[in-house]
């Protein structure tokens, strides 16, 4: 199978089986989503999700949450991974977005990475999710995802496999690929142990084909 014919089965077969994928962050504007992507390094959606609804109703917006110290929101978000650098992270992105973008989540990755604690990869998301600009967030799922699969062909670092997949996914879908890897990462194609016996991604897939080998 070729990577154009591997990549042609991925797409029919997420857009059968997924057609509606989307993020499991729970948000209802682009500064609440911003806020959650900034909480969800290193850590599960489920947990962002039960941590979120208390900093929402005390910070609904860059406004109020630019005002607050380090003592008022760590309580909030002390469950999280790593609260004291995200703490500091969404009060100076918050402050940022006062200062320089009138209070509103800029829509470019160049803006986006401006601001504290907001990497490639969270751009790449709010671009994505929000906007649906062709941008692919490479995440641990997705670039352990894209590999085994083959996909992507040696690529080293998330963007090295992020400029493969842009490459090779039909613009119009790279929004939405990104959501059918990570979901295909979180909950078959799992880092140990993926339950190939479950995949329907098998007759395409180099690591089921390898495996098969094996035995």
């Amino acid at each position: 199978m070729t990577r154009k014919e591997r990549y042609e089965f991925v797409i029919n077969y997420f857009s059968e089986h997924a057609p509606e994928a989307e993020t499991e962050l729970i948000y209802d504007n682009p500064f609440q989503l911003l806020v959650a992507v900034i909480l969800s390094a290193q850590c599960t959606d489920k947990r962002v999700n039960l941590t979120t609804p208390s900093i929402f109703e005390k910070y609904p917006d860059a406004l109020s949450m630019s005002k607050a110290t380090f003592e008022d929101l760590f309580p909030l978000i002390k469950s999280i991974s790593y609260p004291n650098n995200k703490t500091r992270h969404l009060i100076g992105m918050s402050q940022m977005l006062m200062e320089r973008f009138q209070g509103n989540v800029p829509m470019t990755v160049e803006e986006l990475i401006l601001l504290p604690g907001v990497g490639r990869k969270t751009a790449n998301v709010i671009t994505s999710v929000i906007d649906e600009q062709p941008n692919m967030a490479v995440d641990t799922h997705v670039f352990r995802v894209s590999a085994r699969i083959g996909l992507t062909i040696a690529a080293k670092t998330p963007v090295a496999a992020e400029k493969q997949l842009v490459r090779f996914f039909p613009k119009a879908l790279i929004h939405k690929a990104h959501h059918w890897l990570i979901l295909h990462g979180r909950y078959v194609c799992v880092a140990r142990s993926p339950k190939c016996s479950e995949c329907g991604i098998r007759p395409a897939c180099k690591y089921y084909k390898n495996l098969k080998q094996l035995k």
